[in-house]
């Protein structure tokens, strides 16, 4: 490992001036040792797969929460997740950890930017003291109090229709599977509670019921019934269905649910409060002009203005919150937001730092905030304003920790962790401690890759015809007309909330022929894992039942050949009722997860469980069927050769999870590629890569779209279509179409500034 200039090695186990991490060894971690300094900004680094994770959230923060849950009583503690032990040796003079992490904000239709911020609470408030006429306290103007939500839709703003035809089919009986919602099918705990009810006959046809009986399975509202010993809450299958899918957040549904849902129910905005989800009362309260629906509706940054003007002793504390609140998510980069924004439908980087703002107004100090990828979702412009906030948190005397890749940030740190040198198993070493001077000195991957810059193209490719996008106006869009080229690699820039993605997935995803790729999360249980996810162990499955005369189910650890005292998952998780629960390697299979018969035979002189223990890379060299080839050589091309195939997808990255879904979607027949900033989680060693892999794409014929803020993407680019000029109402127009050459020679945008900056460095 290599140190800066005078850095220690080891401290006395009294200084209380830093972190020490004694023997990590979560996951990949290599029993590391090392000290992090408190009350400064450090930066970890390495490529994805080096283990930053590891040691920053799953052994630091890890320990940290899970040792302020043990001063709770036990009876707290079964209310918590359980959280087991990092493995590591010692971890000394820990502080409470916070975590503002990429995690979509909650799937609860009822939550918005204005309620996960209390800036919404404010305004009600405000409008509770200042308003004309007074109509009462704060909750008279709260969606989710029942005094202050519209009576129509109930505070959500748009109602639904279900079309009953869809969601039962009358010509059949309960018992004969007449409900067709997912959840709902015979023997099921939803279906029993319509069958034990005693309103209605399981073996009558629905379309024999009378209008009483159709009333009580549809339409009645929850009530408690008495059947036997029991006694159930019975409430009608609409009911239950506009409670249990209709009234959550469409983004967070599974997709099977979503498209359920989207097949049996129509949505339309509420025509009681005009989306607003507010009472009549509320509404016709006005404060300065406005009620308090528009005030919500307002961008952000025109909000800020408004909220200025209003001045009153009375609720001056008030008014001084409001406005740090309402100017911090100003200058994080989220002016362009409105505080009635759902919550559910900002990306991962939109969450964080809503997150981030929560804490900026804290008086809490020597605590250590712990971030992931601050900048995912930002463009460079704004990146500096990023780095204010964390040398803010940092300067009220907090511990801040930061898992990054942009040099922009690694720039600013006091000290740096570098991981590797590479991913999986060849990483989980410390590379690097020390400066970021020291880094760029470093014989490191990381500071080898610090001065790398992609260069324009000297001849852009031609494009072969073009896709002609006409009055796009979707959210801030302005009427844009613009025209896609075919055939070459375009990169849509421009700040956050300049409309990039609003253009592209409003006006391109849905044509014939194209192939998205973006950020939603990949949804799988701890079962999953890249092996079954991509369809990788059915060749696999087939291979060792070829080999062995048996049959392929017995090869598939949810199946037959399941070990089971674990079902297949090679771990026993046991709840330990008031305590943390304890998940622990299954004794009889040792964690392979196969019976004994099962692991007996081999494939090429490997069990089942070798192979799935393999990394992809191996695996490439091991295996010989041509279907499983095909899906390995498209998994090492996206960079997850290290990936083990049997790794639960519950504990990839997002940037690996992205990846392995791209590595899916290339095997589609499709002739345009989208995606939305690709270079998420990628180290800049790793960029290449990914710029090598587009290229393929094009050059096999297909037009590849990417939307993107890395200035080497745009560089790399056969045309750029630059969206602004700011964000909001301020962007919604291409302020430049043409060649990324001619951009950083001739353009005037805030792109072009960092991108002439960028080649030109």
């Amino acid at each position: 490992m290599q140190h800066a200039a005078g850095h220690p090695t080891d401290h006395p186990a009294d200084n209380h001036d830093v972190i020490e991490v004694r023997g990590a060894r979560e996951n990949n971690l290599a029993d590391i040792s090392l000290d992090i300094p408190k009350r400064r900004l450090t930066v970890f680094t390495g490529v994805s797969g080096s283990g930053k994770s590891s040691l920053v959230f799953g052994t630091i923060a890890a320990e940290s929460q899970r040792m302020i849950n043990e001063t709770y009583t036990a009876f707290v503690q079964s209310f918590m997740p359980s959280q087991g032990r990092p493995d590591v040796d010692a971890l000394h003079n820990l502080s409470a950890a916070i975590i503002v992490d990429q995690e979509r904000m909650g799937a609860n239709a009822r939550s918005t930017v204005g309620t996960a911020t209390d800036a919404f609470t404010m305004l009600r408030i405000l409008f509770s003291r200042l308003g004309s006429p007074h109509i009462g306290g704060a909750t008279a103007f709260s969606f989710n109090a029942p005094e202050g939500m519209c009576p129509e839709c109930e505070g959500l703003g748009r109602v639904s229709a279900i079309d009953i035809d869809e969601l039962v089919d009358r010509d059949l009986s309960l018992n004969e599977g007449a409900i067709s919602a997912p959840n709902f099918g015979v023997d099921s705990w939803y279906w029993q509670a319509f069958v034990q009810s005693g309103l209605l006959d399981p073996d009558k046809k629905i379309r024999d019921y009378t209008e009483a009986e159709l009333a009580d399975f549809l339409h009645k509202e929850a009530t408690k019934i008495k059947t036997g010993s029991m006694n159930i809450t019975y409430e009608g299958l609409v009911v239950k269905v506009q409670r249990l899918m209709l009234s959550k957040d469409r983004e967070s549904m599974q997709p099977h649910i979503r498209a359920y849902v989207d097949r049996i129910a129509t949505f339309a905005t509420c025509g009681g409060c005009h989306g607003s989800r507010l009472s009549p009362a509320a509404l016709s309260v006005t404060l300065a002009g406005r009620t308090i629906a528009e005030c919500a509706g307002m961008q952000i940054s025109d909000l800020v203005a408004f909220v200025d003007k209003i001045e009153d002793p009375s609720v001056g504390p008030l008014l001084l919150v409001l406005r740090d609140t309402l100017n911090s998510l100003v200058e994080i980069g989220l002016g362009y937001l409105s505080l009635d924004r759902e919550s559910g439908t900002l990306s991962g980087g939109e969450s964080q730092r809503v997150k981030m703002v929560r804490h900026l107004g804290s008086s809490l100090s020597d605590v250590t905030y712990v971030f992931d990828e601050p900048t995912v979702g930002l463009h460079p412009h704004d990146i500096a304003r990023m780095n204010d906030l964390l040398l803010r948190l940092r300067d009220k005397g907090n511990t801040v920790l930061v898992v990054e890749h942009k040099p922009e940030v690694i720039r600013i740190a006091d000290h740096v962790v570098d991981l590797g040198p590479g991913a999986g198993t060849n990483g989980g070493n410390l590379c690097y401690t020390g400066d970021f001077a020291g880094l760029a000195a470093s014989d490191t991957l990381t500071g080898r890759h610090l001065g790398h810059r992609a260069r324009l193209r000297p001849t852009p490719r031609a494009a072969t015809g073009q896709v002609q996008i006409r009055g796009a106006n979707t959210h801030n869009l302005d009427n844009v007309d613009v025209d896609v080229p075919l055939g070459v690699l375009t990169v849509v820039t421009g700040v956050a909330g300049s409309g990039k993605s609003s253009l592209i997935h409003g006006s391109l995803s849905k044509r014939p022929d194209v192939i998205v790729v973006d950020q939603s999360a990949i949804r799988g249980s701890r079962r999953s894992n890249p092996a079954t996810y991509t369809g990788l162990l059915d060749p696999i499955r087939t291979a060792f039942a070829k080999a062995n005369g048996v049959k392929a189910a017995l090869f598939s650890a949810n199946s037959e050949g399941a070990c089971p005292t674990c079902k297949g998952i090679g771990l026993v998780y046991t709840d330990l009722a008031m305590m943390a629960g304890v998940a622990s390697v299954c004794e009889d299979c040792e964690g392979r997860r196969f019976t004994a018969q099962v692991l007996a035979h081999k494939l090429d002189g490997r069990s089942i469980s070798d192979v799935l223990a393999m990394s992809i890379a191996e695996a490439h060299d091991f295996l010989k069927v041509p279907a499983g080839r095909r899906i390995l050589d498209r998994l090492v091309d996206v960079g997850l050769g290290y990936l083990s195939l049997g790794q639960p997808l519950t504990t990839l990255s997002g940037g690996e999870r992205q990846r392995l879904k791209l590595a899916i979607r290339m095997a589609e027949k499709g002739s345009t590629y989208i995606l939305d900033e690709p270079t998420t989680g990628l180290h800049l060693a790793d960029v290449d890569q990914l710029l090598g892999l587009l290229d393929r794409l094009v050059d096999d014929g297909n037009t590849v779209v990417v939307i993107e803020h890395h200035q080497a993407v745009m560089a790399h680019a056969d045309w750029i279509i630059d969206l602004g000029p700011g964000a909001g109402h301020d962007g919604g127009r291409v302020v430049f179409t043409g060649t990324p050459a001619e951009l950083v020679r001739r353009g005037d945008t805030v792109t072009a500034r960092h991108l002439r900056e960028y080649v030109t460095s």
